[in-house]
């Protein structure tokens, strides 16, 4: 397949074609010529007014819930969402039913993801079915190219246990993920604890569940001389006791979500449980405090953590209704419109495409000749707003939905495939 890009902007601080306006001529899955303009026939010609490209975006934790939920989502509709999103590699939690924690299931995953546009690399459980008892057999998945090992949304509570597999990883140079969640002192917590969980009367989980987790799991690393990656971090002290360890020379990276980035506990007062996760969403100080650690580097990379839920399991009572959001498909809208203020472009990029291929020991993408096309396309200006009748995931949980935001996604180049957002602007 021959696909011609027309008078597009690179952004990829890797290229030499960094910021200037090309034609990119892609021939079966390649990136064979760049030129200031390219007149050659193609089967798919894209010419579209203040179009951008980049490689390929990764979003480092999702959920696509094959097998055991696919009531919420499956590997097929998550890969959709995926691609209207702009994202062509995505690392998926572990938390299905039965989880991750073997060869065998890994190879499953991999045979329905085959031969799509979008790559998909599930984590393995770090314990035997998430339950933070036993380690699982690590080496084993080893073997099917696993990128990083976690419990995924359940992290480990047990010290020891989290410490051993911190020890155990080191021997691989691997990587633990882990959500910084101390589930006991979250226990019965609904939202941030704070003024507004008093005002709406709303049961509150204190930001000390995630720094006293965080502390611990630092302290841990710092003993195991590992690698440990945080993802989903919500605090302002968060940011800065992550600041202070990479500053000391631990192996630590993190990820924050696009929905910690763009909102505040104060959307709370609608006890809307469209906007119950957990994380909790937090204060206007914390959302600062992560969007400036963003642009200065101590958060490195963006974790949608999209977690599909269907519509019986958010239509209920906020006490009762499950957390998560879908929002996969609206993440570059929702961090373009509330990151432009603090990071430039280049910024935002790189925390999309370099850094977390660097984290996970990704294969390096570049818009370069010869190099594979690993593309997204995209646009940063103009004003976009999901319609429900687009939405890919087959999960509604998306509090984006129909709002107008900045930004659109036009598709993605990759694996020899080419699909275009219908929902484009």
């Amino acid at each position: 397949m021959h696909i011609l890009i027309k008078q597009v902007t690179v952004i990829d601080k890797q290229s030499v074609y960094n910021n200037k306006i090309i034609d990119l001529l892609v021939i079966d899955g390649n990136i064979t010529k760049i030129a200031n303009v390219i007149s050659e026939k193609a089967d798919i010609i894209i010419a579209e007014n203040n179009l951008h490209i980049s490689c390929g975006w990764v979003d480092v934790f999702a959920d696509y819930c094959q097998p055991g939920y696919e009531q919420k989502e499956t590997i097929e509709s998550g890969i959709n969402a995926a691609a209207a999103g702009g994202y062509t590699d995505v690392l998926l939690a572990p938390n299905t039913q039965p989880a991750v924690s073997t060869k065998s299931i890994i190879e499953s995953l991999l045979h329905k993801a085959k031969d799509r546009a979008v790559t998909i690399y599930p984590m393995g459980c770090a314990t035997q079915n998430a339950e933070g008892k036993d380690i699982a057999e690590m080496h084993d998945m080893l073997n099917s190219n696993v990128l990083a090992f976690t419990d995924g949304w359940k992290p480990i509570q047990n010290a020891n246990i989290a410490l051993k597999i911190m020890q155990y990883i080191k021997a691989f140079d691997g990587t633990l993920v882990q959500i910084p969640i101390d589930t006991h002192l979250s226990s019965g917590g609904l939202m941030n604890e704070g003024i507004n969980s008093t005002k709406f009367g709303i049961a509150g989980t204190p930001a000390l569940a995630e720094t006293i987790f965080l502390h611990r799991d630092i302290e841990l690393l710092r003993y195991a001389e590992s690698r440990l990656h945080v993802t989903g971090i919500s605090t302002a002290a968060s940011v800065e006791m992550i600041r202070n360890a990479k500053s000391e020379g631990l192996s630590i990276t993190c990820s924050v979500t696009p929905y910690h980035l763009a909102l505040t506990d104060d959307i709370l007062n609608t006890y809307n449980s469209i906007y119950k996760v957990s994380p909790p969403l937090r204060t206007e100080k914390d959302r600062i405090a992560l969007l400036l650690g963003l642009a200065d580097g101590t958060i490195d990379c963006i974790a949608t953590h999209h977690k599909p839920q269907e519509w019986d399991a958010k239509t209920k009572e906020f006490e009762y209704a499950t957390d998560g959001m879908a929002i996969q498909e609206s993440a570059f809208n929702v961090l373009r419109h509330y990151s432009k203020n603090y990071l430039s472009i280049e910024q935002l990029i790189d925390s999309l495409t370099v850094l977390p291929r660097s984290i996970f020991k990704m294969e390096p993408q570049s818009i370069d000749i010869g190099k594979k096309a690993c593309i997204t396309l995209f646009n940063l200006d103009d004003d976009n707003m999901l319609q429900i009748q687009n939405v890919k995931s087959k999960s509604k949980n998306n509090p984006f939905i129909g709002k107008k935001l900045s930004g659109s996604v036009y598709g993605i180049i990759n694996n020899g495939l080419c699909i275009i957002n219908k929902g484009y602007r």
